[in-house]
Order: structure tokens, then C-alpha cells, then sequence
């Protein structure tokens, strides 16, 4: 039977982990430590922490969990993240996956009454461990994410097949075109001041996670994945794109522009500049455009991927019980 510890401290953390979840041994950012250090630190610094860890057989699996309540736990995520899931270390099988996620929710059960997890785009594996350890667990699809397998394709192929709208409407914007675009893979003081200039002038309210997306850019910068695309008119930057690059993967974070250049199209400019940059130059295989059905992203993007929300229910706790049957109630009116 695999042992459970829980954490309330991500130094402590940090410490158990020796690693194992650091940049070089996880290829996706959404699994990382430093994602959900970062993540904790500027966006949920009151909120309390509690991570869970099975082990056996030098297998472990992690759960990165916040504590609402002393009842309640949810995901360590916001609108920052693209994706939510346990996280494994030493190559467990599925059977060994299984048995982990089993004794995590075990654990879970006989402390606490509620869990909520989103975004979550595999839910299967997890949501029949919540059943089979005794909770009362439903999942929901609950918006998705656009992806690009860009399946070895140039730019100009891939530009081909975009809507003709699409094509069109840059293709008349760049006639003419008094906007000079740039990309840089390094943060500096002036850029980033041009970023928050931007943000401020867009359609956008008003950032409450500036301070993050710092943190993100200059960590990224300093691994040299950072691209941050503006385009200006002059000196002013009209519109801003924040991505990151790695390991075949592209992911687009933010995008802002000046509302007040809506009938010069800067920010569709710059995606165009973009795209072309992460399939040319940085020779991605995928590029994925976050949370979020906006229609613009499927110009853009070819694929969605669900998400879901997992929510699950102690039937232990008697004041778990109505938010249950309210939860499965809006779950079969959709």
C-alpha cells in the first residue's frame, strides 16, 4: 500500500521533491514546481496550500491542491493554467497510477468534505479514483482549448488553409501598414513597461495578475523560451503578445492592443507575425491558445480540446450532501 504525506508549505515541498518536478524533468510548464510556487505566490499568497503525495516502489504521485476551507480543497490553478492533473514522478504503469491516485484520494476522504478540480483535460483516471476510494464525484465539460498540430507544415501552407476572411483582412491591413512588429526573447525594463502601456489601453480589465506575468516573463526570458511580440505605431506599442516556447510547443499566455487602433488590426498583425516566428523560426509541433472559446481562435487554430470541472462530495459529511444533489443537477441540465 503506498504511503500519503501532506504538505502545507511549498518550501517543504520543494525539499521533498529533490527535483524531481523541476524544468528539466518535466517537459510541460503546468506540471512544474516553479508553475505552482509561481502561481501560489502572486496570485493566492492567502490562501492556504495543502499538497498530497503518495509514494511506493519510488513512485510518487502529487497533488498540488489549495485549501479553501478547512473542509475544501481545489486545484492549484486560475485562468493562468491551460491544464490541472496529478503529477507523477518514476515512470509509475498504469496499474501503479492507479494504486497512487487511489491512496490519495483515501487520504483525502478522511479529511476532508469537498473537492473542486478545473481545468482539467484528461479527467477519466482521476475521477475513477475519487469513485472507487467512496466519493460522490461527477465531471463536467466546462469550456476547452484551441490547438494547432502544425504536422510538419511551413508557415505558407499552414497560412493557406486559414479562413479567407482571415487572409483577406491581413493581407489589406498590410498594405500600407504603419506598424513595425518585433519579437524579442529577453525581458527588459523598457519592454515590460511597454507591456503594461499596452494593457492598460486595451480591452481587457484591468490585470490583477501583472505581478505574475512579470515573474513568468522573466523566468522564461532567463531560459531564453520567452517570445514577446509588440507591434508599434512610432514609438508607442499599439498591441503586445506574451508566449512561451519549448519543447516543440508553443503556448500563448496573453494578448493585448490599444482599442484605439482597432481599425489598423495590430493585434491580428502581430498573431500573423507570431505564428509565422513559432512554426519558421522556432520549428514548433504544436501551438495552443489556452482557456477560452473566443470565436477568433478557431481562424487560428484547428483543434478543441474539453475541458472539464471534476467536482466530488464526501458522503461522510451530511453538509456535503445538498451540494451534491445541486451539482448533479446541473450537470444533467448541462
Amino acid at each position: 500500500m503506498p504511503t500519503t504525506r501532506e504538505y502545507h508549505s511549498l518550501a517543504d515541498v520543494r525539499d521533498a521533491l529533490h527535483g524531481r518536478l523541476d524544468r528539466e524533468a518535466v517537459p510541460c510548464l503546468f506540471g512544474r514546481y516553479d508553475w505552482f510556487d509561481l502561481l501560489h505566490r502572486h496570485c493566492f499568497a492567502d490562501v492556504p496550500v495543502r499538497v498530497v503525495v503518495a509514494e511506493k516502489d519510488g513512485a510518487q504521485a502529487w497533488l498540488f491542491l489549495l485549501g479553501r476551507d478547512s473542509r475544501r480543497v481545489s486545484a492549484l490553478a486560475n485562468w493562468y493554467s491551460f491544464d490541472w492533473s496529478p503529477q507523477f514522478t518514476g515512470d509509475p504503469d498504469a496499474g501503479q497510477r492507479a494504486r497512487l491516485l487511489d491512496a490519495l484520494s483515501g487520504h483525502l476522504l478522511r479529511t476532508t468534505s469537498q473537492i473542486d478540480l478545473y481545468p482539467v483535460a484528461a479527467s477519466a483516471e482521476l475521477l475513477a479514483s475519487l469513485r472507487r476510494t467512496g466519493w460522490f464525484a461527477l465531471s463536467r465539460p466546462m469550456g476547452g482549448r484551441h490547438i494547432l498540430q502544425v504536422a510538419g507544415r511551413d508557415f505558407a501552407t499552414y497560412w493557406a488553409s486559414r479562413p479567407g476572411r482571415l487572409r483577406t483582412l491581413v493581407k489589406r491591413r498590410v498594405r500600407g501598414s504603419r506598424y513595425d512588429l518585433s519579437i524579442s526573447d529577453r525581458l527588459t525594463d523598457d519592454l515590460w513597461r511597454d507591456y503594461v502601456d499596452v494593457h492598460g489601453r486595451s480591452w481587457k480589465q484591468p490585470e490583477p495578475g501583472l505581478d505574475f506575468l512579470r515573474a513568468l516573463a522573466e523566468r522564461e526570458s532567463e531560459a531564453g523560451t520567452l517570445r514577446l511580440g509588440f507591434a508599434r505605431d512610432g514609438e508607442r506599442a499599439v498591441a503586445t503578445q506574451l508566449w512561451t516556447v519549448e519543447n516543440d510547443v508553443a503556448l500563448i499566455h496573453k494578448l493585448s492592443h490599444d482599442r484605439a487602433h482597432d481599425a489598423g488590426s495590430p493585434g491580428t498583425l502581430l498573431s500573423h507575425a507570431m505564428f509565422a516566428q513559432a512554426i519558421d523560426g522556432d520549428r514548433v509541433a504544436m501551438i495552443d491558445y489556452g482557456t477560452g472559446d473566443n470565436p477568433y481562435k478557431s481562424d487560428w487554430m484547428e483543434e478543441r480540446v474539453p475541458l472539464h470541472r471534476i467536482d466530488a462530495f464526501n458522503p461522510r459529511h451530511a453538509s456535503s450532501w445538498l451540494p451534491a444533489a445541486r451539482t448533479a443537477i446541473s450537470a444533467l441540465v448541462g
